[in-house]
């Protein structure tokens, strides 16, 4: 597992990088949107091993560097990343108002 989960990290913070870049009102700025991201690369990467099944299995193919498993945990991770820190920073600007 542990190297599926630095993948999904790595993947989030990318994802929370370009979700701020991308939506520039929602940016919670570099370090923001790196720490919204990592949080939410793990938490995505967990609930697309959830949803994909059996979660060893999934932990044992990354370890074997199944393309298949890294490829989902890239996804989960950046998607979850781009989510989290969407949703942090329409939070965020919803306070400021």
């Amino acid at each position: 597992m542990g190297m599926e989960l630095i993948i999904q990290i790595i993947a989030g913070l990318l994802g929370g990088n370009a979700a701020g870049a991308g939506l520039k009102n929602l940016s919670l700025g570099t370090t923001g949107n790196s720490v919204a991201g990592a949080v939410g690369g793990g938490l995505g990467g967990l609930l697309m091993g959830m949803l994909g099944g059996d979660a060893g299995a999934a932990a044992d193919a990354a370890a074997s560097l199944d393309f298949g498993s890294i490829i989902q945990s890239v996804i989960g991770g950046g998607a979850g990343g781009a989510v989290l820190t969407a949703i942090i920073g329409m939070i965020k600007k919803a306070l400021v108002k």
